[in-house]
């Protein structure tokens, strides 16, 4: 080998060597805790093939070649002088291989990393120091179809020196630290529409999902405000709740220690009739949860063909793993403090997340014992001291009945589509029911866990299967020991898989903007909404961008709506199941054409992926509205 010649000799060799070496370093700066970190992160660390997948509607992701020349840019100018057969004997730093094995041991330091959009990609960054290196570009759930490709991105993570050195802090700190995600404000053509969202802002900075409900709201009225500025007013008003009831809920557990809940109604407006809506009891449930999920029931009353007003509410109690005895003691206490503003005129309750029929025969019971008397019913417990016998699959039977209402406009029918569903509760299961009736092929469903996906498609003996290990409480992944062709995939969720439907029936927010993604390049083309306000704001905007369909859960999900009023007005009445199918689909069939309706009053074409959203919005403010005005300022 050849020495380069020069004043230097060997010296001047080693210090052109080192400037190498300090190139190849990546500096961050860990602002939270207050010292410098030198990671270092050699050439070769990105994956070359992701750079050429363009993912459908956002901004291509800069290429990792491009970057890789930038660098060896910056470490020929600052060693110009070496010569360029010794750049060539400097070892390069092979790419590790990716484990496609999820590690349960990893599963608890993910909270130390988190996903976020920088550029129009979706990126991993280090909850630590907000930097994201450079071998965390890949798509954190997965690229060219790979089923595998969310785990091992973020086994990627977690093998990385970012992440590890996030982790040495996390044991140093021994403090939990909460990465505070802003509130993504869409831009509103009007300056009018867009007063309504800043005043919310101003009064409820720390709501983000009711604020989130309220963008999505005035978004959808943008017209209807630019031709009667009046309507601005009546929503500034509709937007604060009637009446907000916070109580505690103390109970006792079989150990005998005490507990304190915290507990929520909130009405949120009476114009059209007397509240009904959810109750939910999860962890993660506060006022603003409680809020959105209220406006999002007023709206769909106001939607469906009766008038009534809405409501919601619920506890951040967990009733997974307590006993009957311990729930009964809690929803006894829960009732103990909200009976006085129930009523068949004020307000009644029926069935959301985490609360079933045992829960709402609990709160019944202790209903009817405080305040003397049977008068109504609460929507949704047992058969056999209630009135409909099929209020639990309305709402699921709802949802397929709106998507082939969809579908016959576009000449097309259920049968033969392969549909994704999210969820594997009572909405769930009766949407995998009615779809095998329709003739298409469910694929998935999904827990708080992971999801499921059977290729061969799921029929009603599976779904009895499935029930049973709901019913005992056990792992979806113990349907994959009976049934070879399927597979359980942890901490993913089901959207990337082939599907032409998709029908989210979990939560809130599900679906974000990397889910929106793979759905567009798994082929969906209709989106409905089993849960409320399903898709984060970025999800929203990929998925109109695609021309995706969606149909929003206040006009598909008004089938439970529907069986509530036809359960507590003809309780008296034994529906069979053929004559409520027939009152539901008509019921599904007016709030169809009622939003569309809207939406083409309004200029927007049956086509477009906003009719359906937007015409659902705005006939049913318009009803509250109108409503609102004859009664005056009350």
């Amino acid at each position: 080998m050849l020495l380069p010649t020069g004043g230097g000799g060997m010296n001047s060799t080693m210090d052109d060597m080192n400037l190498i070496h300090q190139a190849q370093r990546h500096h961050l700066v860990v602002r939270e805790i207050g010292e410098e970190i030198d990671l270092e992160i050699g050439p070769g660390d990105d994956d070359p093939s992701f750079s050429n997948n363009t993912l459908i509607n956002v901004p291509p992701q800069e290429s990792a070649g491009e970057e890789h020349d930038e660098t060896k840019q910056m470490m020929i100018h600052q060693a110009s002088g070496v010569n360029q057969d010794l750049l060539k004997t400097q070892p390069v730093k092979k790419k590790k291989k990716v484990v496609k094995r999820w590690r349960e041991e990893w599963a608890d330091t993910y909270k130390w990393a988190y996903v976020d959009v920088k550029d129009g990609t979706a990126r991993i960054f280090c909850s630590v120091c907000r930097e994201y290196g450079r071998k965390h570009r890949r798509n954190p759930y997965g690229n060219e179809g790979s089923r595998n490709m969310q785990m091992s991105a973020l086994e990627e993570h977690n093998n990385s020196l970012l992440h590890k050195e996030a982790l040495r802090l996390q044991m140093a700190s021994k403090d939990k630290i909460v990465v505070d995600k802003p509130i993504y404000v869409k831009a509103l053509m009007s300056k009018t529409a867009g007063s309504i969202v800043e005043a919310a802002l101003k009064r409820d900075p720390h709501e983000l999902e009711f604020i989130q409900s309220v963008q999505e709201a005035v978004h959808a009225l943008e017209r209807v405000i630019s031709k009667n500025s009046s309507y601005v007013s009546t929503m500034e008003r509709l937007l604060e709740p009637e009446r907000t009831i916070i109580f505690r809920v103390p109970w006792v557990d079989d150990r005998g220690e005490t507990h304190v809940n915290r507990g929520f109604r909130v009405h949120f407006n009476q114009t059209l009739g007397p509240c009904r809506g959810g109750l939910r009891f999860h962890p993660s449930m506060n006022l603003s949860i409680a809020k959105f999920l209220s406006f999002g029931q007023t709206l769909k009353n106001a939607l469906s063909p009766y008038r009534l007003g809405g409501s919601s509410g619920g506890s951040d109690f967990d009733p997974k793993g307590k006993s009957d005895s311990e729930v009964m003691r809690f929803c006894q206490s829960f009732m103990n403090e909200l009976y006085r503003y129930l009523g068949p005129e004020k307000d009644l309750p029926s069935e959301e997340m985490g609360v079933g029929t045992r829960e709402m025969g609990f709160l019944h019971g202790q209903y009817r014992r405080l305040a003397g008397h049977s008068q109504g019913s609460f929507t949704g417990p047992r058969v056999n001291w209630s009135g409909s016998s099929l209020r639990t699959e309305a709402t699921g039977y709802g949802l397929v009945f709106f998507a082939q209402l969809m579908l016959a406009d576009m000449n097309k029918e259920l049968k033969g589509l392969r549909c994704a569903v999210s969820g594997s509760g009572k909405i769930a299961m009766h949407v995998l029911e009615k779809l095998i009736a329709y003739g298409a092929v469910p694929i998935t469903v999904s827990d708080s866990k992971g999801y499921l996906v059977d290729e061969d498609g799921f029929d009603f003996l599976k779904i009895s299967f499935l029930r049973e290990i709901k019913t005992q409480q056990r792992s979806l992944r113990d349907y994959s020991k009976t049934y070879a062709r399927s597979k359980y995939y942890d901490e993913a969720k089901p959207w990337s898989e082939r599907c032409d439907v998709a029908f989210p029936c979990a939560s809130q927010n599900e679906i974000n903007q990397s889910d929106a993604i793979n759905l567009v390049n798994s082929g969906c083309h209709i989106l409905v909404e089993g849960s409320i306000m399903p898709c984060t704001a970025e999800a929203v905007d990929v998925l109109r961008k695609a021309n995706v369909l969606v149909a929003p859960s206040m006009a598909a999900g008004v089938g439970g709506v529907v069986a509530g009023e036809l359960e507590l007005k003809e309780c008296n009445l034994n529906w069979s199941p053929e004559d409520f199918e027939s009152k539901l689909q008509e019921a599904m069939k007016q709030t169809y054409q009622r939003a569309l309706k809207a939406a083409t009053d309004f200029g927007y074409q049956k086509e477009s992926p906003e009719a359906l959203v937007h015409g659902a919005v705005i006939s049913a403010f318009l009803t509250i509205a109108n409503g609102m005005v004859d009664q005056g300022c009350v």
